[in-house]
């Protein structure tokens, strides 16, 4: 691994556990709904960037049963990488739908 490799896997972590550590205290301030889905994102988001800084070091590799001939790894990496998108798509779906109930009263 290169330096600039790196770097770029530090400033991942670094900025990932802020943004999950701020996520966490938003999450014990609100009780919304969106907002919970929100805070959610962010932390799958952060269990993906460190899923993938262990696959880099190659430390889950052969660790993971294959199953039904999918490798288990690909199929965690898929679920670690969508997950957020699937929390925010979520997050706004409960957003819209409120501001709509909202103006229909």
């Amino acid at each position: 691994m290169d330096s600039g490799e790196l770097i770029y896997v530090g400033a991942r972590l670094v900025t990932g556990a802020v943004a999950a550590v701020l996520a966490i205290v938003l999450w014990s301030r609100t009780r919304d709904g969106a907002w919970m889905f929100v805070v959610l994102a962010v932390i799958a988001s952060y269990v993906d960037i460190v899923y993938e800084v262990l696959l880099l070091f190659g430390i889950p590799q052969g660790l993971l049963p294959a199953a039904g001939g999918f490798d288990t790894g690909t199929l965690l990496k898929l679920i670690f990488s969508c997950l957020p998108t699937v929390f925010l798509i979520i997050a706004f779906t409960l957003m819209i739908a409120r501001r709509k109930r909202w103006r229909d009263s």
